[in-house]
């Protein structure tokens, strides 16, 4: 048992990586027990708005019928299938695969004699680990896909109220942000008259652009803009 103990939480990485693990074993497990089973369809709190108005520059001027490229982040997130595969599988396959390189590494090269130092490790074990998954959640697009998965349930942002984080007006884009279900969302904004709004201002949206890659917002009306 000591044996055990000792190969899952010594040296440093293998103890993080356990602990990690041991969160997301807690998590299916309340999710077996409350009641509908396994939900694998991963109903997490983890919001991205429309993949391709999150993090775009927005200090540029774009022209209305300009198509905006996905930001790296966006790249990133698609290359690993988030959106294709619940998110909740993908952590936990992230973690597990991590974990088990990890304590194969520390049993190979004997990493504990680093000490502290040991903990390094867990950056080029991610960076490997994210481009495997690229390869390992391919089977699990297509079996989602079969099963009817279209990705996390879409947010209807129109009337949601935010705060720019740029100066707009004319035909300049800028960016806001939302709080919707305790989550901060960035999305890309256009003053939908053209109209001057300030940083900091409290909008609201209106509309969304036909390309997808912003949304058109008014400043709201308040008590201390009146």
């Amino acid at each position: 048992m000591t044996d055990i103990i000792n190969l899952l939480f010594y040296p440093l990485p293998s103890g993080i990586m356990t602990i990690l693990m041991g969160f997301s074993l807690v998590y299916w497990v309340f999710q077996l027990l409350a009641g509908d089973g396994i939900d694998f369809g991963g109903d997490s709190d983890f919001h991205f708005g429309d993949i391709n108005d999150v993090d775009v520059d927005s200090d540029l001027d774009h022209d209305a019928d300009v198509q905006a490229e996905p930001s790296f982040f966006s790249k990133c997130l698609d290359f690993i299938n988030i959106g294709k595969v619940p998110l909740m599988v993908i952590v936990t396959l992230f973690k597990f695969i991590s974990w088990v390189i990890t304590i194969l590494s520390s049993l190979i090269f004997g990493l504990g004699k680093l000490g502290i130092y040991s903990v390094f490790i867990l950056i080029p074990i991610f960076i490997v680990v994210y481009f495997i998954m690229h390869w390992i959640t391919k089977p699990l697009v297509k079996m989602y896909k079969e099963l009817g998965y279209h990705g996390e349930e879409a947010t209807d942002f129109i009337g949601r109220i935010g705060r720019t984080k740029s100066t707009i007006d004319g035909e300049k884009i800028g960016s806001a942000e939302f709080l919707i279900n305790q989550d901060i969302i960035t999305l890309n904004i256009k003053s939908h008259t053209g109209e001057k709004i300030e940083f900091g201002d409290t909008i609201i949206i209106t509309d969304e652009a036909p390309s997808k890659h912003y949304y058109y917002v008014t400043k709201q009306i308040t008590l201390d803009n009146l």
